[in-house]
């Protein structure tokens, strides 16, 4: 009884703290913990039976079945291949980018200047993947392209850059850095901002050059913030973003080599054949992978740093 009285105590002290976070705590409930419960789809074969709970109770178990299907395609290789690889470039060129630009933006004497490349790099992260992908189109079209445009005045053959691979990857990556590096690289420059001004002053004072303070003060500074992103992305690395697979090369059937990732692979096949439960089965595989990458990436981290840790 004693324990409950301090419970409601403790309640009744930061009731004010707790009523701020009550809405994050709502949404979390029902939009991240409560559809968990729709994971046990990926073990049923999935078919309407008038309502969903109706649909979800007599639906047949199939146990593993859509996990098979979903590996046992000639393309489970390619796209498993294909979304691994390029989060592991997403990652690791986007964090040393996004880290030498926020360096690069902190240095800027003229602080209004400095706001204005800020917010330029900044604009395209609200940009959706659809305007993108017109963007893109307008430099690669082959008819209009301003790409081939160029190469046609200087006396070069266009390319049908819709219908070779080769070029791709180069491409996908360019324009995701494009697009997310501004967002990242304000996260990075805030953390900048927050450095204690007389680390700088002191090694200022031992001589240091501006490269030796950013070497010794402020990639020391931003190196716990570094690795907590860095964890939580690895624990995204077999997710997707769907617009840029899709959207930026224009679904075209030539490029599925190098542009069919896991989840353009499940919308396509959810389109086609309607199988709910191989999708979800698809969603499960890359939340486990994601938990257990987070898991071990994190125990490596402990066993160096423990400040550096998520947990």
């Amino acid at each position: 009884m004693k324990a409950l009285g301090r419970f409601f105590k403790d309640i009744n002290r930061n009731k004010a703290l707790l009523l701020m976070v009550l809405p994050a705590t709502v949404w979390f409930l029902l939009f991240s913990y409560l559809p968990m419960l729709g994971a046990v789809i990926s073990f049923k074969e999935y078919r309407i039976h008038g309502g969903f709970l109706s649909s979800f109770i007599h639906s047949r178990w199939v146990g593993f079945d859509n996990f098979k299907f979903l590996f046992s395609t000639d393309d489970a290789y390619t796209i498993t291949r294909n979304t691994l690889l390029y989060n592991i470039v997403f990652i690791f060129i986007g964090l040393v980018l996004a880290v030498a630009m926020a360096v690069i933006l902190s240095e800027i004497a003229n602080k209004k200047l400095a706001k204005w490349y800020q917010t330029g790099m900044f604009m395209p992260y609200f940009l959706s993947w659809v305007i993108v992908s017109y963007f893109v189109y307008s430099f690669l079209s082959f008819d209009r392209g301003v790409i081939n445009k160029i190469a046609l005045g200087l006396g070069m053959d266009p390319q049908q850059w819709y219908s070779e691979p080769k070029y791709w990857p180069f491409i996908i990556i360019v324009v995701f850095l494009w697009k997310s590096l501004g967002y990242n690289s304000v996260v990075y420059l805030a953390a900048i901002m927050g450095i204690d001004k007389s680390l700088y002053e002191a090694a200022m004072i031992d001589g240091a050059n501006k490269w030796q303070q950013i070497r010794n003060v402020t990639l020391p500074m931003l190196t716990p913030l570094m690795t907590i992103l860095t964890l939580l992305a690895i624990g995204r690395i077999f997710y997707a973003d769907f617009g840029l697979f899709y959207q930026v090369p224009r679904d075209s059937g030539t490029l599925y080599s190098v542009t069919n990732v896991i989840d353009t692979y499940v919308y396509r096949g959810l389109k086609t054949t309607g199988e709910i439960g191989m999708s979800t089965a698809a969603g499960l595989y890359q939340s486990f992978v994601g938990f257990v990458l987070v898991i071990t990436s994190n125990y490596i981290v402990r066993r160096f740093n423990k400040d550096n840790a998520l947990f």
